[in-house]
Order: C-alpha cells, then sequence, then structure tokens
C-alpha cells in the first residue's frame, strides 16, 4: 500500500463520519469528542534475533472509543503499518462494534514487520514484549485483542499467556484463540459467515437469487476463504478469487473445495488446473453479480470505481473503497454493503468469545452460528430501514445507526 493509501484511510474514515454526523445534524462538540481517539501508544520492542543480532520493532496501539464498554480490536503484523492506518482502523472498530450493538469500544494495533521473514522463536518474542508493554492497558474490562492481518490463533495464544503470568488465569484477555485456551467454536469462520448472513438479506432487498449469483473475491484468506466456501454452498458460483500473487478464474466457476484445498497445499494459486489467471486489479473489474474485496483497503479507487460491473458490493476488507470511488459507484447504482456491517461477524463472534471466557463455559458451534445470524440479521434490518427512511446509502445508515449509540451512551455517562 503506498503512503497516499494509508493516509487515505484515515481521511475515508473522517469523511465517512462526516456524512453521516451531517445527516443527523450531530452538534460539533459531540461530533469532535467521538472522532477523537481515547488513547494513543507507540512502543519500542528490542527483540533478539536468532542469529545474536538486536532489532528494534515499532508497536502500535490505539484506544479510540469506550463509551459503551471496553475497547475491542484486532493486532496486525505488517511491514507498511503507521499511526494513521492504526487510528483508522481503531475509529470503525467503535462504529462497527455499535451497528451491530454489541457493548465493545473500538481499539486497534500492530507492530512493523514482515512476520514472513520472522522465525516462530522471534514472533514469539516480539509478540510477548509486545505485551508487556501494554500491560497496564489491555485486559478482559479494558481493552480486548483479536487476531489481524498476518497474526492468528497462536500468536493470541501468547498474548493470553504472557498477560497471565502477570494477572493471572485471564483467557477475556483476547479473542481468537485455540479452541483448547478457551477459544470459540466457529470463531475462526465467524466473519465470513456473517458476511453472507449479509448477502442473503441484500439479495433480497435487490431481488437478486444468491443460488444463482455470479461472485469474485479479491482474497484467499481467513474471511476470503470462508465466504467462498459458503456462497458455493447456497449455489452460488464463485468465478474468480485471487491472493497476493494473483487469482484464478472460469466464467462457469470454481470447484471452491478443490480450490481451497490446492492453495493449502502450495500456498499460491498459481498453475491452478482448468482455470484462467488473472491479476487482482483486473478481478475487480469482472462481469459479476457480486463482488467481495477481502484483502487490503483503498483497491476500489478514482481510477477503477467506473468499470466496476458488479451490483453489489460487500467489504469483507476494511475500507476498500474510497470516497471518490463510493461516489462513482452510487451514480452507478452499485448496492456497496460497508465494511463496518460487511465484515462485522468476526468481532460479533469474538464478543460470544469473551463472554464465554467470562462465563467459564462453552458453547456449541450450533447456538453460536444461530446467534451470529439473528445479531446480523437484526443489524442489517435496521440498517436497511435508515436508509430507506433517510434516502441514504447504506454507508451513510450504517454510520448513523452506530454513530447515535455511541453519543446516547456518551451523553448518558456524562463524559
Amino acid at each position: 500500500m503506498s503512503e497516499t493509501e494509508r493516509i487515505d484511510c484515515e481521511k475515508i474514515t473522517h469523511f465517512q463520519f462526516d456524512q453521516a454526523a451531517d445527516a443527523m445534524g450531530l452538534d460539533s462538540e459531540i461530533r469532535d469528542l467521538l472522532k477523537t481517539p481515547f488513547r494513543e501508544v507507540q512502543v519500542k520492542i528490542p527483540i533478539k534475533m536468532d542469529d545474536g543480532r538486536l532489532k528494534v520493532f515499532v508497536g502500535y496501539r490505539v484506544q479510540h472509543n469506550n463509551a459503551r464498554g471496553p475497547m475491542k480490536g484486532g493486532i496486525r503484523y505488517h511491514p507498511e503499518i503507521d499511526p494513521g492506518e492504526v487510528r483508522s482502523l481503531a475509529a470503525l472498530m467503535t462504529w462497527k462494534t455499535a451497528v451491530v450493538n454489541i457493548p465493545f469500544g473500538g481499539a486497534k494495533g500492530g507492530v512493523a514487520c514482515d512476520p514472513k521473514g520472522l522465525s516462530s522463536d522471534e514472533l514469539e518474542r516480539m509478540t510477548r514484549t509486545f505485551v508487556s508493554m501494554l500491560d497496564t492497558i489491555i485486559g478482559p474490562y479494558q481493552d480486548i485483542p483479536a487476531p489481524d492481518v498476518n497474526t492468528n490463533a497462536q500468536v493470541m495464544a501468547w498474548i493470553m499467556d504472557e498477560y497471565s503470568r502477570r494477572h493471572g488465569y485471564s483467557p477475556g484477555v483476547v479473542t481468537g484463540k485455540p479452541i483448547d485456551l478457551g477459544g470459540s467454536k466457529g470463531r475462526e469462520e465467524a466473519t465470513g459467515r456473517g458476511c453472507v448472513f449479509i448477502l442473503q438479506e441484500a439479495a433480497r432487498d435487490t431481488n437478486l437469487d444468491l443460488g444463482k449469483a455470479r461472485v469474485a473475491i479479491q482474497g484467499i484468506g481467513n474471511v476470503g476463504s470462508h465466504t467462498a466456501r459458503f456462497v458455493s454452498e447456497l449455489g452460488a458460483r464463485v468465478v474468480a478469487i485471487s491472493d497476493s500473487r494473483g487469482g484464478i478464474y472460469d466464467p462457469d466457476g470454481l470447484p471452491m473445495d478443490r480450490v481451497l484445498t490446492y492453495k493449502a497445499e502450495r500456498r499460491n494459486l498459481i498453475g491452478f488446473p482448468n482455470a484462467r489467471p488473472i491479476t487482482n486489479e483486473a478481478l475487480l473489474e469482472l462481469d459479476c453479480d457480486i463482488l467481495i474485496p477481502s484483502a487490503l483497503g483503498g483497491v476500489i479507487h478514482k481510477f477503477n470505481a467506473d468499470r466496476i460491473r458488479a451490483k453489489v458490493i460487500a467489504e469483507a476488507a476494511n475500507s476498500p473503497t474510497t470516497t471518490t470511488a463510493d461516489e462513482i459507484l452510487e451514480k452507478k447504482g452499485v448496492v456497496v454493503i460497508p465494511d463496518i456491517l460487511a465484515n462485522a461477524g468476526g468481532v460479533t463472534v469474538s464478543y460470544f468469545e469473551w463472554t464465554q471466557n467470562l462465563q467459564q463455559r462453552s458453547w456449541e458451534e450450533e447456538e453460536v452460528n444461530r446467534e451470529l445470524r439473528k445479531i446480523m440479521v437484526r443489524s442489517y434490518q435496521q440498517v436497511a430501514s435508515v436508509a430507506r427512511e433517510s434516502k441514504a446509502t447504506l454507508r451513510v445508515a450504517s454510520y448513523i445507526v452506530a454513530i447515535d449509540k455511541v453519543a446516547r451512551a456518551t451523553r448518558l455517562r456524562g463524559i
């Protein structure tokens, strides 16, 4: 991601907030308060590498808002992470938790590093040192991290263990953990499953037969792979899917079970039989019914938005669409399901995991999925209702719903 795109992430979040705040007539004082992060932390993380060298990494944690509950947000490991990007993602978490009405605020964090160039031991040392530096500002009732880009259940296990060394056994300090350490069944698939629940509702509103839809998915990571599997099970044809090195395309539909097995075995999609190679850029412009960007932000922009041919875009990634692209897509009549709604399934099941940890009980996967569907469907219907009443896009309506909840909590608490 270029420097310009990273800066735009924060601008995009503020612009989207202001659009909704203007539509609501939100007063300037509460507006400034809700846009300003509660706390920002930057730390230097010195790590002894396997070859004996000392290397210093930079870590971040931005805690945006805690009016509605403890703050919640992922930790990502990426070489291009910076404070502006983390600030933007922390704000998105505040609005995401509010739009689905779960009792959390927003936070985000990460370390500027290339995890692919680190050994498992180096990664563990870096994670534990990072947690030791955040020790006083995270916790089950303060700030609860989760997996994000290039982090996983194992990283969450290290975070839980390091925090527990100081505070006693504390599984509720982090979500996305392994099942054996208090993780929730269904958590790994939750973002993709929640996205598909939302798509089912949106398809009915747009008179789109999801069982016959042609779907293109940019990104075959955790979110993209599960989304692809679930929409395929509903009968949709996934005509294209990609990873960071490129993608594959078949207008008749890709056999997703074989594609996912191929990706797991080879770590890429190159050479998948009986499919055409396609670039990530070309995938976005395919003739399809549903486009699901599920990788990085800023991929739909003013230079390609006019060439997007999908009828519906479900933002499984965070901030994949720039503000200029949003305007172009609206004029074209493309329905955009915003990130704070489309990808909220992950944080919803993280809430379930946290709840299970505090209650010291475990839910069955059927219960997790049933409650997830209930929350996602209810949230979509509320947003769609506000959109109709306000004659607004789903994005503006999502922010109106979210901002209203956070503003009311803020006023009631007297903050």
